[in-house]
């Protein structure tokens, strides 16, 4: 047995080299070296940094449960919003180089804290290092369901070296519109790349699972975040994961945007979404039939739900 792991993770190193040297893990298809220290979108090298791993509670319930989700935020994002209410990390501004034998051991640790699962946070520019951290840790005990958290705008080919290792997808679905997919994260053609990378997730883990406790154990979880006035193009994204998948995901309509100081720029959605624009879109959720999922209630729009990050548990 320890010398088929051993074998495996040699394979996985191997294969983490091919694919960073000229890294297309993301739809952007930077093709830089990351291994030489070069810089894509994503503005990481080969080097793995962390801006936090701690227990979560703000997640959705069947994640979050009694415990916590064992988040851990990555720096660094391939789609890189102009509203992130991560800005800070997704911006590379934070976080602390470790290596893969650290990152297995935070799995670890987050496990002995009673976490409920490994909740991996803007993971898509380190797929070939979380594989390897998730082998080492398997190796060791490792047992929680891993959570694979994500802004939706991934290839099929990179989630398809997940299969196996991800037991839960969390992507999120933000634009149904080319035009604001442009406007607010540089990617008109989010909406197919979303969208496949959905039914991918769906295909590797089948309906949702939840166990007696209450918590998701597999399948996929899809968030939409409301953007102020664009309610419209919330309607066309709701009715097209229904249509599309029905009760093979759950869904969470979310109301937390939060307005930072970098939307100055954007007066349009500098502001939150009303109570009026959020019921909207939940009695049109509840019209056309959806019934699986979460809606949220009260005053999450404010940035206490940010969490600090300071390298905690890193």
């Amino acid at each position: 047995m320890a010398y088929s792991f051993k074998i495996l993770l040699r394979g996985r190193n191997l294969l983490s080299l091919t694919l960073l040297k000229n890294c297309t893990l993301c739809p952007r298809d930077c093709q830089v070296d990351r291994t030489r220290g070069q810089r894509g979108y994503c503005r990481q090298t080969e080097e793995l940094v962390v801006a936090r791993a701690a227990l979560h509670m703000w997640e959705e319930p069947c994640l979050s449960g009694a415990n916590g989700s064992g988040a851990v935020f990555f720096s660094g994002c391939s789609l890189g919003c102009v509203y992130c209410q991560n800005y800070n990390i997704a911006q590379g501004l934070a976080g602390k180089p470790i290596t893969i034998a650290r990152l297995a051991d935070i799995f670890l640790e987050l496990q002995r804290q009673a976490a409920h699962n490994i909740n991996l946070v803007t993971p898509s520019h380190y797929v070939p290092q979380i594989i390897e951290a998730l082998i080492l840790a398997r190796g060791k005990g490792l047992v929680i369901p891993i959570v694979y958290n994500c802004s939706g705008y991934e290839k099929i080919e990179t989630l398809r070296l997940l299969e196996g290792y991800v037991d839960i997808y969390l992507p999120d679905c933000k634009y149904w519109s080319r035009e604001v997919a442009r406007k607010y994260s540089h990617a008109e053609e989010y909406f197919a790349y979303a969208s496949a990378a959905i039914t991918e997730m769906v295909r590797q883990t089948d309906k949702p699972v939840i166990n007696e406790e209450g918590l998701m154990t597999r399948g996929v979880l899809v968030r939409h975040l409301t953007l102020p006035g664009y309610l419209e193009d919330s309607k066309l994204i709701l009715k097209y994961l229904y249509e599309t998948f029905g009760d093979k995901i759950l869904l969470s309509i979310m109301n937390q945007y939060t307005p930072l100081p970098q939307v100055n720029r954007y007066p349009e959605i500098n502001r939150r979404v009303t109570e009026q624009e959020y019921n909207d879109l939940v009695d049109y959720a509840i019209a056309i039939g959806i019934e699986n999922g979460f809606i949220q209630q009260g005053d999450t729009a404010s940035e206490s739900f940010i969490p600090e990050f300071n390298c905690e548990g890193v």
